[in-house]
Order: structure tokens, then C-alpha cells, then sequence
């Protein structure tokens, strides 16, 4: 009977090891549930949902993370992936999300359409991609490097630039298409 103890308490104690370190991984990588969820989520409701549904996935899934491998890294691959199921599960248009550069999400965490003209415009601009392409755009505008966008993506960094380079091409014809429509 005394091992039983022993035991369950060691699950106790390891359980609360791994907590602890899981919020102080947590804690130095916030910002990616947030930017994550800013991205796929306009409505301020649905971005704290989609932001508290990926912490509670990177929860659920932290006994499987390598320490071999960065934090970050795979945080960000469950992060985009919780906010497409999020996405996908039946959003209207107008609560559906957009892309923006890590700086311009603290800025804009609720925006105020038609305060700034080019933001909005760019706002409309990254609806449009699908959701890969959309998260390969967060990635890259947070700065990530190629290999990590790669990773995140399961793609390679040659296929990460070459993607890039055909969203940058797709999104200046569009911004060419608007400007003369507009």
C-alpha cells in the first residue's frame, strides 16, 4: 500500500514539473496563440476562443514534445493547426480572419475598419488565400525563418520561398486589380 502512495504521488509531483515548465515555455512564446488567432479570427470573441483552444491543444499535447527540437517551432505547427479546424468549422465571411506582420497584430488586436485604408486593403488582400498559404504568410511576416516555416508547414524552405515569391505576385495583381476598381 505504501508503494501505491509513493507512486501516485510521483505522478502528482511530475505532472506539476511538467506544468511548470510548460508555462514557462508558454510564457516566453505568448505571443504566437494570440498572432495565431488574430490571423484567422476578426471577431474579438472568436480570437479569444481560438486563442484559449490552442493553449488548451499545446496543454494536451505537451507530453508528446521532443525538447530536442524548439519550443517555438512546434507551438507554431499546433498553433496554425487549431486555428484552420477553428476556421473551418463554419465561420461566416465577415468572422473569418486576415494576416498581418506580428507588430501591426499588436496594433490592430481590434481593429476599427476604415482607419487606415492600406491596412484594410491589405486585410482583404490576405482573406483571400487559402488557409495554408495564409498561415505560411503569418510565419513569414512574424519573421520566422524559411527553415522554420518548413518545419512548421511540412514543406521544404526551397518550396517556402517559391511560395512566398508566388503569393507576393498574386497579391500585387490583386492590389493592381482593386486600385483599378476602386
Amino acid at each position: 500500500m505504501i508503494f501505491g502512495r509513493r507512486r501516485a504521488k510521483n505522478r502528482v509531483m511530475e505532472r506539476s514539473t511538467a506544468e511548470a515548465a510548460f508555462v514557462e515555455r508558454l510564457a516566453r512564446h505568448r505571443g504566437i496563440p494570440r498572432k495565431v488567432a488574430s490571423a484567422y479570427c476578426r471577431n474579438p470573441a472568436d480570437r479569444e476562443d481560438c486563442a484559449a483552444e490552442i493553449v488548451a491543444q499545446l496543454w494536451r499535447s505537451y507530453p508528446r514534445y521532443d525538447p530536442a527540437r524548439a519550443f517555438s517551432t512546434w507551438a507554431w505547427r499546433i498553433a496554425v493547426n487549431v486555428a484552420i479546424s477553428y476556421y473551418r468549422r463554419g465561420r461566416t465571411e465577415s468572422e473569418r480572419a486576415v494576416a498581418v506582420d506580428g507588430g501591426t497584430l499588436d496594433r490592430i488586436a481590434d481593429p476599427e475598419p476604415g482607419t487606415d485604408a492600406s491596412l484594410d486593403r491589405l486585410h482583404e488582400l490576405v482573406a483571400r488565400l487559402d488557409e495554408f498559404d495564409r498561415a505560411l504568410v503569418v510565419l513569414y511576416l512574424d519573421d520566422r525563418p524559411y527553415a522554420e516555416i518548413a518545419d512548421v508547414l511540412g514543406i521544404t524552405p526551397t518550396n517556402v520561398a517559391t511560395k512566398l515569391n508566388r503569393i507576393k505576385t498574386r497579391m500585387k495583381e490583386w492590389s493592381r486589380t482593386w486600385t483599378s476598381t476602386n
